[in-house]
């Protein structure tokens, strides 16, 4: 499935355009400061307040404060110049960090001017396309854009070259109560179940599935199953069987349908096993979302 082209002209304008400062130390700044690339010291940087990560895990901090010690930045730092000698963040604020820990003094940025809201759009869709953010952070980021950026559904997909479909599962996340939003923050469960979770019904049933979540060890098919009102308990073999019974033009021998099961299980998706009666057939795994499908491509790669 081919991707949408990313970002385009639009953040690129946005990043160039010396007309977007707001502050009055910066006008006057030499066009060619804009776009290029400095030393600048670490300490007269200040972090972006419109940052959508929330936290930042101190191994990966550590990790990364090693590669600079060991390798420099790669990659440098974007800011917008504030005034006099000022500098703020609009991305990269991984690499500052761990810049601070390397005990770094000057770090490399490039230097943008951006008024607040021009910085807070493109710190939104800076992070949206380039850092591992948790759904519910990606859900915010989204939701931020379209209330603070006052863009609407269509033009967010637009801008971030993303589906509809793939915004609304995202914004959607946020309607789901406290406890399993802080559950999909710390990796509890996946984006599919949450997914999932969402057309469960009221608060007290997506709490409850919730925990099954994380007792029972439920896949997200056996989640959609309940939902779907399917099943009533936990998982049982029905997630996993064959449809060779709906197939009675040929009969599959032992190893067949006991491979078939086998590979059920391994995915945990219904896989159909069905042949003429000269036993020309197909072998088929069935998945009822994208986010399924992505899990099955990942068990059978890996």
């Amino acid at each position: 499935m081919a991707k949408k082209q990313a970002l385009g002209k639009g953040l690129s304008a946005l990043l160039e355009n010396a007309n977007t400062d707001v502050t009055t130390s910066a006008i006057g700044v030499e066009k060619k400061t804009v776009g290029s690339i400095a030393m600048i010291e670490i300490d007269r940087i200040e972090a972006n307040p419109w940052n959508p990560r929330s936290s930042f895990e101190q191994e990966a901090l550590e990790e990364l404060k090693e590669s600079i010690q060991n390798h420099g930045i790669i990659q440098p730092l974007t800011v917008r110049k504030l005034g006099r000698d000022k500098y703020q963040l609009i991305s990269g604020e991984r690499r500052f960090r761990a810049s601070q820990l390397a005990g770094l003094t000057e770090v490399p940025c490039y230097i943008r001017i951006a008024n607040d809201q021009t910085m807070l759009e493109m710190a939104l869709v800076e992070n949206i396309q380039r850092e591992d953010l948790n759904a519910i952070e990606v859900g915010l980021s989204y939701q931020r854009l379209i209330d603070e950026c006052d863009m609407t559904q269509e033009q967010l997909s637009q801008k971030l070259g993303k589906s509809r479909s793939n915004i609304t599962n995202f914004l959607r996340l946020l309607k789901l109560p406290a406890p399993i939003q802080v559950g999909i923050r710390e990796g509890l469960i996946t984006m599919g179940h949450a997914r999932a979770l969402v057309s469960a019904g009221d608060e007290d049933i997506q709490i409850d599935l919730f925990k099954r979540i994380i007792s029972d060890g439920l896949s997200v098919r056996d989640i959609e199953s309940i939902v779907k009102g399917h099943k009533e308990d936990g998982p049982s073999s029905s997630t996993s069987s064959t449809s060779s019974q709906s197939a009675p033009s040929y009969d599959f021998d032992e190893n067949a349908l006991e491979f078939a099961t086998r590979l059920s299980q391994k995915l945990n998706a219904k896989v159909q096993l069905s042949a003429n009666n000269k036993g020309k057939g197909k072998l088929v795994i069935n998945f009822d979302s994208e986010d399924e499908l992505h899990e099955i491509i990942d068990k059978i790669e890996g």
